[in-house]
């Protein structure tokens, strides 16, 4: 489900059961991080200002996040995942691809599957999970935000281009609102539409892209479920109640938030060279900047002094509303049935 944190909120305290909430922090400072479906009616959606979702819904409920206990759901829906199959490809918190060509537990459909997951998942953490099938990661994803909050959609081989055909290129999965608005320069709105372009012209328009539209206009993804995938990146950020102005203030910010990253990445396993700073203004405009070195980060000291060096370089600053700390470029690690879950 897209509203996982507002649902675990609502079901941990039952005052909040049919009301619109919003997880995210203060009214005047926040962002959205996830509505409750009753929120979504009045277009109260996921990384909207706070004050912009207040005024679409006045009677909007706020909510502090509770990532920890975010965290603790994700993985019992996971070990719950890990019953019936290990090839299993985390997309965030609240969604996965479950291959289930061969499970554990010898079921002969997916759908069988996705229905008793279903079920484990509202027994056991009385939480409701939307789930779509079908033969590729395109369709499945796809297949899985057709009826939610509650749905299993199944999209099988011979109705794939049917399916395809009609729907419309912004909830193709893999083409934002900038791309679609580029394809509807082009005449494309719908899947069929897509379809009639050959592979040298999406290309020219779309770059290495143009190869992967071409391929899911016509029902094709030979992507893997990867159950080792490898995180990119580790940080941390915080918007502040209030605008920060000072500069030690902002220092001293700078090394909580870079304690915080380094510690994620260490109990992570993770080693990275390369640190960056986020920094967001109170007009809503940001910038990064990223520093890399020949060696991995081995020291919270040595990321506050880089993190901090990285704001001093900046000469002109305007009120600062959020920073953020990530460590990335980590140290390397050394057709089948697709089953994607929404919680």
């Amino acid at each position: 489900m897209d509203a996982f944190y507002a649902s675990v909120e609502q079901r941990d305290n039952p005052e909040l059961k049919g009301k619109p909430i919003a997880v995210g922090g203060s009214k005047e400072r926040g962002v959205v991080a996830a509505a409750s479906y009753e929120a979504r009616k009045y277009g109260v959606r996921s990384a909207m200002p706070s004050v912009a979702a207040a005024r679409l819904c006045p009677q909007l409920i706020f909510i502090y996040p509770r990532f920890e206990v975010y965290k603790q759901v994700s993985q019992h829906i996971h070990e719950i995942f890990h019953r019936y199959t290990d090839d299993i490809e985390p997309l965030s918190l609240d969604e996965a691809y479950l291959d289930v060509t061969e499970n554990k537990i010898g079921l002969p459909s997916a759908t069988l599957i996705a229905k008793a997951i279903k079920k484990e998942i509202k027994e056991e953490l009385n939480l409701i999970a939307s789930a779509g099938v079908s033969y590729n990661k395109f369709l499945a994803k796809i297949a899985s935000d057709e009826d939610k909050p509650d749905g299993l959609f199944v999209i099988t081989p011979d109705q794939a281009e049917a399916f395809i055909d009609k729907l419309p290129i912004n909830k193709f999965f893999g083409v934002g609102k900038v791309t679609a608005e580029k394809m509807h320069g082009y005449g494309i709105f719908s899947g069929k539409e897509l379809k009639k372009h050959s592979l040298e012209r999406l290309t020219k328009w779309f770059g290495k892209s143009g190869s992967y539209y071409y391929g899911i206009a016509r029902g094709e993804d030979h992507r893997k479920v990867n159950a080792n995938r490898i995180r990119k990146s580790v940080g941390v950020e915080r918007t502040f109640d209030t605008d920060l102005t000072n500069p030690d203030e902002i220092l001293s910010q700078i090394e909580r938030l870079s304690k915080m990253a380094f510690e994620r990445t260490t109990k992570s396993k993770k080693k990275g060279k390369t640190l960056t700073l986020k920094i967001k203004f109170n007009d809503f405009t940001q910038i990064t900047r990223s520093h890399t070195q020949t060696s991995f980060y081995s020291s919270i000291e040595s990321v506050i002094t880089e993190a901090q060096q990285l704001f001093r370089i900046e000469k002109e600053l305007k009120p600062i509303r959020l920073l953020g700390v990530t460590l990335s470029n980590f140290e390397e690690n050394k057709g089948p049935i697709q089953l994607t879950l929404n919680f």
